[in-house]
């Protein structure tokens, strides 16, 4: 994903400040034209399909030990080895070694703490043991993390595992979900959250950027390390939710809306991007399957030029770019619509109880230039139906009203005819039938393209009366 930035007039400026500049100037002339064409052309027939961008395709590999290679086995059993030895020796921390050496050198005395001695011993990455002679099949499934980050090299994975405790331990990362407690933050909380899982069991965690632009934390140093900070704590959070069990889920799903999101060129911008990229890529190995980018406006893509080479290229292949004009439906691709929220085109409502996440969610298409209705069945008089009705991208005309069985009898309108636009988000109503008949949906659309349309509804009945 190569942007152009050199210019031979310029060729003594720095390349970062170069594309600094180019990107405030393209970021003013943003459109919501793709910027550019991937190799393979889409056919015309396929126009509606959505433009979903991926580096690669990746596919979390099986963590059940009888499915490694010889090879991935042995280096596994290396790494396990490394790990023993280290903590059995007491040189898993080195930073605390060499402390003890150093204070030695000056002749201060060196208090031997058999607590500590002990603490040592029993080391635990997020509720994992760490001791592979007293731990489970969890302890492979975490170094195997490590392994998979540095390509099955056991050195550089035993590395990676150091310097993560030592980071953790330095950074209190082990009580950093005090923070919120203690230090409660609301524009961080609306900016970051974590809501439901995805069709594969993955906690999603949603990154709304656009929530940052005007915070004025990226203006301080204070700033910017409290959001790094922030960051972490939502890995952490999520991390609370895996299971760490061959054959469960052990990563996250992330979503990063990019809609109205600080421009590069804002200050104190890319030093926090630098800086979380580097601390989640140190520190959290294979804790993210997907990284789905959405609302991706046009200065992200010289963005890349900065951000990619602080990135491995196995990271970047879990990466899924979508543009505005196909985010919902490139979210429904990988997380169901009961558990999408409504803001990306979702039924999913906050605090709601009509619904669960086992109740069925039915689609349909509305052809361009073209009229459906949706029929849900009242038989019992007295009961109340329940609906929820999202069309993506909606700009069409929408109705609902109630047709008795008995011909004689007039239709009710619930809901008179209106045209929905974009921001419309979901149709939540009720009604309490009378007598026998149907409610009845309609939805007319007048575009040149066709719409999708997600719905679901139930009948609450009355109890039958007792004699």
């Amino acid at each position: 994903m190569a942007v152009e930035v050199v210019n031979t007039e310029e060729s003594s400026i720095p390349q970062e400040e170069m594309v600094e500049k180019k990107i405030e100037a393209e970021t003013e002339a943003e459109t919501d034209a793709v910027p550019f064409q991937t190799e393979k052309k889409v056919e015309a027939e396929a126009v509606t399909v959505p433009v979903v961008e991926k580096a690669a395709s990746f596919r979390e590999e099986s963590n059940f030990l009888s499915d490694l290679k010889e090879s991935e086995r042995k280096v596994l059993f290396d790494l396990r080895a490394r790990v023993e030895e280290a903590i059995s020796t007491k040189s898993l921390f080195v930073e605390k070694e060499k402390e003890k050496e150093k204070e030695e050198e000056e002749g201060e005395e060196v208090k031997c703490v058999d607590e500590g001695d002990k603490l040592e011993e029993e080391v635990f990455l997020w509720g994992v043991p760490l001791l592979p002679t007293k731990g489970t099949d969890a302890t492979d499934v975490l170094l195997l993390k490590f392994l998979r980050a540095r390509e099955f090299k056991p050195k550089e994975a035993f590395d990676m595992l150091r310097k993560t405790l030592i980071w953790r331990k330095s950074q209190n990362i082990d009580s950093i979900l005090c923070d919120e407690k203690n230090n409660p933050n609301s524009d961080l909380d609306e900016a970051c959250f974590i809501d439901g899982r995805d069709r594969e069991g993955h906690p999603v965690c949603y990154n709304v950027l656009g929530g940052l632009s005007n915070t004025g934390l990226f203006e301080t140093e204070e700033g910017r390390e409290s959001l790094v900070r922030w960051r972490v704590r939502m890995m952490e959070k999520g991390i609370g939710m895996l299971e760490f069990e061959p054959g469960q889920v052990v990563s996250m799903t992330q979503v990063v809306d990019l809609k109205d999101a600080p421009r590069p060129g804002k200050k104190g911008v890319r030093a926090v991007l630098k800086r979380v990229v580097d601390v989640l890529q140190d520190n959290y190995p294979e804790m993210v399957a997907r990284t789905i980018f959405i609302n991706v406006p046009f200065w992200y893509y010289a963005l890349s030029a900065i951000v990619a080479p602080f990135l491995t290229q196995r990271t970047k292949s879990k990466f899924i770019l979508s543009r505005p004009a196909t985010t919902n439906e490139t979210l429904l691709k990988y997380i169901s619509p009961e558990a999408l929220p409504i803001a990306y085109g979702g039924l999913k409502r906050e605090g709601a109880t009509e619904f669960s996440l086992e109740d069925d969610v039915s689609e349909m298409f509305v052809k361009a230039n073209s009229t459906e209705t949706i029929e849900i069945p009242a038989p019992q008089v007295g009961s109340t139906l329940v609906w929820d009705l999202s069309v993506l991208g909606w700009e069409v005309n929408y109705k609902e009203e109630f047709i008795p069985s008995d011909e004689g009898s007039y239709a009710v309108i619930i809901r008179k005819g209106k045209k929905l636009n974009s921001q419309e988000g979901l149709v939540h109503n009720s009604f309490k039938n009378n007598e026998a008949g149907k409610v009845v949906l309609t939805i007319e659309n007048n575009s040149q393209k066709k719409k999708k349309v997600l719905y679901r509804h139930k009948a609450k009945f009355l109890p039958a009366k007792g004699c």
